[in-house]
């Protein structure tokens, strides 16, 4: 029998991070590369291909004791080297409330 992580096809159309939220408060965090949890999305593990994305999901989904729900989510890397929320959502979910903030579609 196989896990529903090896049946779900996983496609990833640029760079991307495993998110998902912190246990004791609720924060949104960002798997690392030294496989903990981050609430500074600059020290997100950064994936580029749909294997990447699987195994770090995978370990991501393993560690239900730090944060819980984890997903995959689009990121802009700029030229500096700067990660940005890749979508609407996950920009909403970084700032937080959207009613009188600065937000942009």
């Amino acid at each position: 029998m196989t896990s529903p992580l090896e049946q779900k096809k996983i496609k990833i159309a640029g760079p991307s991070v495993v998110t998902a939220n912190r246990t004791w408060d609720g924060i949104v965090v960002y798997r690392t590369a030294a496989k903990s949890w981050s609430a500074d999305l600059s020290e997100a593990a950064i994936v580029r291909n749909s294997d990447e994305a699987k195994a770090l999901l995978a370990e991501s989904v393993a560690d239900d004791v730090g944060a819980i729900g984890p997903y995959i989510a689009p990121v802009q890397v700029g030229a500096d080297g700067k990660i940005e929320p890749g979508n609407l959502r996950e920009q909403i979910r970084r700032t937080g409330v959207t009613i009188g903030s600065s937000v942009q579609a």
